[in-house]
Parts: C-alpha cells; structure tokens; sequence
C-alpha cells in the first residue's frame, strides 16, 4: 500500500524522545472523541508528554470521565452523548483537530451499536461541517476487514463510511485488537479475571492466530498523525502474530497471575458464555466475542513505525510495562 511520508519540519518522534525534545507539534486545539476509553487515556498521555496544545476530551461515561480528570486537570473533559445535542458541539468551535475514537465495543443489544457507532458519528460529522475541523484522525477498526459478522463489525463499517464520506482532510487507521494502560475488556478484562479464579478457561485448542496491538504504540501513531497531517488508510497491527493460549500464557506471567490455565471444549465455552448473559446484562465477552475469536484472520503487517516515525514496543516488554507500571497499572475503568 502506497503512503504519503509525514512533514520532516521537527525531528522523529523518537530522536524528539531522545534528545528531550517536547511541544515541537505546534499549538493546536485538539478535540478527542471516546476520550475516556483505552485509546483516549492512553493518547491523552501522549499529548500532554508532548505539550500538542488545547485539548477537550469527550466521554459520555461519567466514571471514566473523573479518572480522566483526576489524571489530567489541566484538561478539560466533557461528559456528554455525542448521540444527542449538547455543548460538546460548541466544544469544536476553532478545532483544528479532531480524534474520532468514541465506539461501542461490546455489548448484546443491537441498538446499542447503532447509537454510539452510527447516529453519535452523524452528529459529530455535522458539528465537525460546521465549525470547519480541519483534520480528523478516523479510530476506526481492522474488523472492518474481517471475515466475522456481528453488530461491532458492521456499525464500525458504517462509521467508517459516514467519515469518508464527510469531505474533511482525514486519515482512517485500522488497528487490530489493542491492550495496554486502562484496557477494561479484553487482555485487561482477561488478566483481572485470571487472578480471581483457580482455573482459567480457553475454548477449544486455542490455536487461534492473534495481533495484538500496544496501546501506547497506537497512540504514539495518532500523535504523529496530528502532527504530520498525514492521509490515507493504514491497517495499524500488531507485529508479532501469537496463538490466543500463547498470549494468555505470556499475559499470565506479566500479570503474576497463580491461576491454571485449562482448555474446555469450545460449545461448553459458548454455553458458559450464554448462561452468563442471562445473569449479567453487560457482559465483559459474549457469545460473539467468542466466534470472532475463532475467526481465523491475519491482518496485513505495513511498516507503520516508519512511517509514523514511532517504535514497535516488543509483546512481552510491552505486556510487562502494561501491568508493572506503578501508576497507570492499577487504573481499572468501569464498564
């Protein structure tokens, strides 16, 4: 896939890192959307390293919301539904930037996926029309080009779509699943339950190919997007590909876990995961989950380091440094 390399108007990310350098970004008004989820707080971090400018988070999760403030004061953090009308609109009067990370991830109500994937987007593509957002970093997703079909895959098609089409200077990056700081489903969700039980359950054989991707990576990509300008469409995976009981096993060791891990049978699995549906009605890992997880994908691996002048954190330094961290280790977020 062709690219467009990023402006050479400050040094790389990484000499920038090396050298102390820090704010060569530039003063920019910097609106994220989904701004108190794993890639907003992880990217917040970023920014504020990296003095980008004014920056309003967006977030219509009110306890997520206060960890993002407690984290960054300085900030200031929006609790709103970008699916109804509100002052977040007026939040993008002069923004220059726009991260759309907002989305629904999980869940087993349809309509949900509609809400926050499909009619939030409209909205803020309109209120983006009309305060004339420069550029829009377009959080999309690599299930896009999945072969599973389920509510997240097709609303985040559908949200891919609607900003595509909204004739505003973007860039769509596609990650693969992501773990890191703040990651309240999987890999996170997956660890915490790992040191609650004696037993930790993997369907069938395991053998299921994974990507995963560094949040702090990610964001580290998004940042040189905002500071660059870059356009195009970039699949943003994981680099080293791991069988899913290879990662729970690396995820095991990282986290100190003492748990065993024990394959079942995949239809008892599902079974399992449908009872518990009935008993918890926002479930942490569905039925569906389950079946994209089986889903036998491989993603395309692009040289985004260097193309975002970033670094490809190594899994098992990447998975020690998500849960040893003094600070951002210990940080839960609500479902």
């Amino acid at each position: 896939m062709g690219y467009e390399s990023p402006q050479k108007c400050c040094p790389t990310r990484l000499q920038a890192r090396d050298l102390g350098i820090v704010g060569c970004m530039g003063r920019k008004k910097i609106v994220v959307t989904g701004a108190a989820g794993l890639v907003g707080q992880n990217l917040l971090l970023q920014l504020r390293e990296e003095d980008a400018g004014e920056i309003v988070a967006i977030d219509k999760h009110q306890e997520n919301s206060e960890v993002l403030r407690e984290l960054h004061p300085e900030i200031q953090v929006l609790v709103e539904d970008l699916a109804e009308p509100g002052t977040w609109e007026d939040a993008l009067e002069g923004c220059t930037h726009l991260v759309s990370s907002h989305a629904q991830i999980g869940g087993v109500h349809s309509e949900e996926f509609v809400r926050n994937n499909v009619i939030a987007t409209k909205r803020l593509i309109e209120a983006a029309q009309r305060n004339r957002v420069g550029y829009i970093v377009n959080i999309s997703s690599s299930v896009v080009n999945s072969k599973a079909v389920d509510d997240y895959t097709e609303s985040k098609k559908a949200q891919e779509a609607l900003i595509a089409a909204c004739g505003i200077k973007q860039i769509v990056l596609r990650p693969t699943l992501m773990f890191g700081w703040f990651d309240r489903k999987h890999v996170g969700w997956l660890s915490r339950f790992m040191k609650r039980v004696p037993v930790f359950p993997v369907p069938g054989s395991g053998r299921y190919l994974r990507q995963p991707l560094y949040a702090g990576d990610f964001a580290a990509v998004v940042a040189s997007a905002i500071e660059s300008e870059i356009t195009g469409q970039y699949e943003i995976s994981g680099r080293e590909r791991i069988d899913y009981i290879d990662l729970i096993r690396m995820v095991k060791e990282a986290a100190g876990a003492d748990t065993r891990i024990q394959q079942i049978p995949y239809r008892l699995f599902w079974l399992l995961l449908r009872a518990n549906a009935v008993f918890d009605k926002d479930p942490a890992f569905t039925t569906k989950q389950l079946e994209a997880l089986v889903t036998p994908d491989i993603f395309e691996v692009i040289d985004w380091p260097g193309i975002f002048n970033t670094r490809a954190t190594p899994l098992k330094e990447a998975l020690e440094t998500t849960f040893r961290h003094p600070i951002y280790s210990k940080v839960t977020l609500e479902f």
